[in-house]
């Protein structure tokens, strides 16, 4: 019988015929009765088609250009603030006051008004804008950058006639620079006075001599009347720059200060008026002001604008004064809701004390902590494990001694009285032999230099030199027994992930500081409540009084800062309180010495101005970060120091005084953060050398001179400058040898190290920064 065909496993199979235009029992068929999702949302909604969608979007961009151009154009207007600039010549021998002649006469129906501080005001009908123009005294650093603060355009004066940029006009613009420039215009003068054939090479001299700073600015000319309107013109139609730590925050320059002493006490209430800029104003806040301090208002008054666009040229300014001011009360301040001045914690003694954990916290704390298992010495809890050599805590007297210490750990060396007394003498025979080579005809030069001051300048430079060349690198005293030269310092298995508790061995100002849970959530939650909770004041002429403002302190800054624009910041809610500081600091090009930790230094964040003594670290990231004894040219580091919380961001500028009252700027950076719990941690390295190398175990002599010493730092890791990694096994004699197991092959000329670590912290030592007479000056430091 024939068997039967059977279709095999590659028989063709055509696929299923796809209609385009399917039948509705087929559609039905295919979904089975499900429904999509957007058809169901939008089964009440008008779907746009193609056309309708385009224009929308053509409507949207329409509306958003003309609020741009709205805002625009509404600066500098009737209901805005004038266009403030910052009137900075680039040579000290330019008079800006020519410049403004021709500013104020470039129109006919300007509108020229002047206030009592010598704030110039020019209002032009035709282009329904506001001018005010604020020249701060040349030579003066710190009057320039408070001008700077508040202003909203910079105006750069140059002349063809002298040298466009002097050492004024470069030390203006790198100022300007590092602190946050704002819109900047420059001008050339004198231009006029070339000869018609080099006007053309003169104009690009000075470009050139600009585009070093302002790369994208082009050079106007001012001669003559028609060059004024163009200025001004530039300076009503450019491009504003936004200055972040300045916009966040209310300000304003003070036009009218008058102060008014209370009838009892040598207190006072200053009223400040001008026109607010920026956020707005709470009358229950703090404010402060450059050079005087932090304090509270009373009240805020609103005016009638004095310098009105619509002013007739006839009405002169003291015919608007005579004139009555309607003043309107905007706001009082409540004494429930007003913010306290007081900025450090009062610390509680009772803190301090500790109940002993319940058992159920020390489960959940072993459970949190993961577990690794090494050999301890018995009775060590888990945290001392973390930690090689874990010191006692000191008493107060061992914290005099540490502090001692850390001085004499800055210039890398750790030598005994005898070493002290040594120097003392070569400083003396140093001293006596430059008196003794001076001669009479030299006297005149030497009166101008400091013999004490360029030797400690030559122990500066030695010590910094040393600490590139061997960083952290010390020596061994022989008559003080190790362990107890460096009882504060521990060693640690690994700097980058060994556990270090940022609440240990706390010293006492850390009681009497203010810490945020999360700065970062603080700071977002007080700027949107700023924006959203109070009415916005923004170029109204107001007068704020300002009360308990000492009758002696006002004197003392009337006289030293007659000519000085008064600038006024609102206070955030929390930054009269003082915390730990850390700022990003970079060395500017200006000065090649190094700056130890610790030295004084004058720091300008912000709006604020004050005096500290910085400790420096580096700007890495982990957990933990090296402490700097130096910061080196050419380099970027943290300084930490003790001062009032201020939100980011916020720009930094970083001077030093000389000893002939000069202030030279060394650094700009940045606000980092406010976080007390940055570990700065400095290292110290004990070097020893080989003595008898056998293999993986070699006789290590000169890093201890006592067999205690040897035992004592027994569970330390060793590293070698090659590279090989060891401990120590045992000691030999008496003299401090002792025998050491490495990873591999010890070379003769390798050098074994010993790292060890202590925590460091900031002192307090802050102070505000008020401007002095130089008269004042210069006579303090002749009778010092």
């Amino acid at each position: 019988m024939q068997q039967a065909h059977r279709a095999g496993n590659l028989k063709q199979s055509n696929k299923a015929h796809k209609s385009r235009h399917r039948s509705k029992r087929g559609i039905s068929a295919a979904v089975k009765g499900k429904v999509n999702l957007k058809e169901f949302v939008r089964r009440n909604r008008h779907v746009l088609k193609k056309q309708e969608r385009r224009h929308q979007a053509m409507q949207i961009r329409k509306n958003e250009r003309e609020e741009v151009l709205a805002k625009k154009r509404a600066l500098g207007g009737t209901r805005t603030p004038p266009f403030l600039v910052c009137v900075v010549p680039l040579n000290a021998q330019l008079d800006v006051q020519s410049a403004l002649v021709i500013l104020k006469t470039c129109s006919e129906s300007a509108v020229v008004s002047q206030s009592e501080n010598g704030i110039l005001h020019i209002g032009l009908p035709n282009f329904k804008q506001r001018f005010s123009f604020i020249c701060p005294e040349v030579g003066n650093e710190f009057s320039l950058l408070d001008a700077l603060k508040v202003s909203d355009t910079v105006l750069f004066v140059s002349s063809t006639l002298d040298e466009p940029v002097d050492e004024w006009g470069e030390k203006a613009l790198a100022l300007t620079m590092a602190q946050g420039i704002p819109t900047p215009v420059v001008v050339a003068m004198d231009i006029e006075g070339v000869h018609p054939k080099k006007r053309t090479t003169e104009k690009q001299n000075v470009q050139k001599l600009i585009s070093k700073w302002l790369p994208e600015e082009k050079v106007l000319q001012l001669d003559k009347s028609s060059d004024g309107l163009n200025v001004l013109r530039r300076i009503g139609n450019q491009k504003r720059k936004i200055i972040h730590h300045r916009e966040k925050r209310p300000y304003m320059l003070a036009e009218q200060v008058e102060y008014v002493p209370d009838p009892e006490g040598d207190m006072g209430t200053l009223k400040v008026s001008g026109y607010l800029r920026g956020m707005p104003l709470n009358v229950n806040g703090l404010i402060h002001i450059t050079g005087l301090g932090d304090f509270q208002m009373s009240k805020i008054e609103g005016l009638d604008d004095p310098h009105p666009l619509n002013l007739g040229r006839e009405n002169s300014k003291f015919e608007t004064m005579e004139a009555e001011v309607t003043k309107t009360v905007l706001q009082v301040a409540d004494p429930s809701k007003q913010e306290s001045l007081l900025s450090e914690n009062i610390p509680d003694p009772m803190d301090a004390e500790q109940t002993w954990p319940t058992e159920e916290e020390i489960e959940q704390a072993n459970l949190d902590t993961k577990k690794k298992i090494k050999k301890v010495p018995k009775g060590w809890s888990d945290y001392q494990a973390a930690w090689i050599v874990e010191s006692d805590a000191e008493d107060d007297g061992d914290d005099e001694n540490s502090d001692n210490d850390d001085e004499n750990d800055e210039f890398m060396s750790c030598e005994d009285e005898n070493s002290e007394q040594e120097e003392k003498e070569e400083i003396n025979d140093f001293q006596s032999v430059t008196e003794s080579e001076i001669g009479p005809t030299d006297e005149k030069y030497d009166g101008t230099i400091d013999a004490i001051e360029e030797h400690e300048m030559l122990q500066k430079l030695a010590a910094a030199k040393e600490e590139q060349q061997f960083p952290d690198e010390v020596d061994t005293p022989q008559d003080v027994p190790a362990r107890e030269r460096f009882m504060r310092y521990r060693g640690l298995e690994s700097f980058r992930t060994s556990t270090w508790d940022c609440k240990e061995n706390l010293p006492q100002d850390y009681a009497r500081i203010f810490q945020f849970e999360n700065y970062e959530r603080t700071r977002k939650r007080v700027f949107k409540e700023l924006e959203d909770s109070l009415i916005n004041m923004y170029g109204f002429y107001i007068t704020i009084h300002v009360k308990d403002v000492r009758k002696d302190l006002w004197s003392a800054f009337r006289s030293s800062n007659e000519n000085a624009p008064l600038a006024v910041f609102g206070l955030l809610p929390h930054e009269h309180k003082m915390s730990v500081m850390n700022v990003v600091l970079k060395r500017t090009g200006a000065s090649s010495e190094p700056i130890k930790s610790k030295e004084r230094l004058i720091f300008q964040m912000g709006y604020r101005r004050f005096i500290v003594n910085p400790i420096f670290s580096q700007h890495t990231n982990g957990s933990k970060h090296k402490y700097e004894r130096f910061f080196q040219p050419a380099s970027t580091c943290v300084a930490t120091f003790f001062a009032p919380i201020q939100f980011s961001p916020s720009s930094v500028l970083c001077f030093k005084e000389k000893r002939n009252t000069k202030l030279q700027l060394i650094a700009s950076g940045v606000l980092l953060s406010c976080n007390p719990d940055r570990l700065i941690i400095k290292r110290i390295v004990l070097s020893g050398h080989p003595y008898k190398v056998n293999r993986r175990s070699a006789v290590i002599r000169f890093m201890f001179f006592n067999r205690d010493d040897v035992l004592y730092y027994k569970p330390c890791k060793l590293r070698t400058k090659y590279g090989r990694t060891g401990h120590i096994k045992e000691p030999l004699g008496t003299h401090g040898h002792m025998k050491c197991v490495f990873d591999d092959q010890l070379k003769s000329q390798d050098t074994v190290l010993l790292n060890l670590y202590k925590r460091m912290f900031p002192k307090w030592n802050y102070e505000n920064c008020i401007a002095i007479d130089q008269d004042r000056r210069e006579s303090d430091n002749m009778e010092s």
